[in-house]
């Protein structure tokens, strides 16, 4: 039995790897994707990481990888499908058949971004598409560009983006907004800031680059980018009899990571948390692997 299985090897899973590597666990990290870095590798360029302003996501998560392979990092490539007690540790089952045993779990598998149907998404999505407008708005100074959803995450990127840009159009497939009122009457007050309601974006329109959106109205606005903020899924459906979970799918966890569940952990995007950014799924890899280190002492 392993001392440790880490579940992603995005950000926050690498660091907690790192950590264990140097206090001599017996230790692996479970990735779905085979040398997977996690949804960072998706942001076309990150300016808010110290140190490495402008690198592009993929990069910065290539650079993540190869400090924990230099380390020679141990990984286990495989989807988990189910996690259950066995003995004083944990049993972890893989799609292909296999499973991993180990006395404590730091579960950093974040989430998955919820996507817009549209026409013309693979031939944008790497360069125009977004979902985290702290780490892509800026790249949209004095341009115009285009906020999806009804939300308060759809409110507040559309907000953000009026530091940036010259036109903001909110859309939602509703009339009525679900997000903070107060918000909304800003952006509603803003003469750079078009609100579209009852309205679907049908297709993206353009050359090498984003011009146009196409509405279910009929209308076509030009934009430079798209940003979708129609929600994001936390990875925790394995754990939803195992550990505490908010009403959104979110691991109940401070920045110790510690669950309600003993000897399991959370860190990254998966953990209720008020920023998810880079820098914070760093630091919550490095302290769930100290309340790891603490949790094994006391057994």
């Amino acid at each position: 039995m392993l001392d440790l299985l880490i579940i992603g090897s995005g950000p926050a899973g690498l660091s907690a790897a790192v950590y264990a590597q140097r206090s001599n666990l017996d230790f692996k990290v479970a990735e779905r994707e085979f040398l997977g870095t996690g949804q960072i590798a998706r942001s076309f360029r990150v300016d808010n990481y110290l140190g490495f302003y402008g690198i592009t996501g993929y990069d910065l998560g290539e650079k993540f990888r190869l400090h924990a392979e230099e380390l020679r990092v141990p990984f286990h490539t495989g989807e988990v499908c189910a996690c259950s007690r066995a003995g004083d540790g944990w049993k972890v089952d893989f799609l292909d058949g296999r499973h991993l045993e180990a006395r404590a779990l730091i579960w950093a598998a974040g989430t998955e971004t919820r996507h817009l149907n549209i026409i013309g998404r693979e031939k944008f999505e790497a360069e125009y598409i977004h979902s985290c407008a702290v780490c892509d708005g800026p790249a949209y100074d004095d341009k115009a560009v285009a906020v999806a959803g009804g939300g308060d995450t759809a409110l507040d990127t559309a907000l953000f983006m009026t530091n940036f840009c010259n036109q903001v159009y909110l859309i939602h497939w509703m009339d009525q907004f679900q997000g903070n009122p107060v918000t909304l009457k800003k952006l509603e007050d803003m003469p750079t800031v078009e609100i579209l309601r009852g309205t679907s974006i049908l297709m993206a329109e353009g050359g090498d680059r984003m011009e146009r959106l196409v509405l279910s109205s009929g209308r076509r606005i030009r934009v430079d980018g798209l940003f979708e903020a129609i929600g994001a899924r936390p990875c925790t459906d394995v754990l939803k009899n195992l550990t505490d979970l908010d009403p959104q799918g979110y691991i109940v966890a401070g920045e110790d990571g510690i669950t309600s569940c003993p000897g399991i952990f959370a860190a990254g995007d998966v953990r209720t948390k008020q920023l998810r950014q880079v820098s914070t799924a760093v630091g919550d890899g490095a302290n769930a692997l100290y309340s790891v280190l603490d949790y094994l002492k006391s057994e």
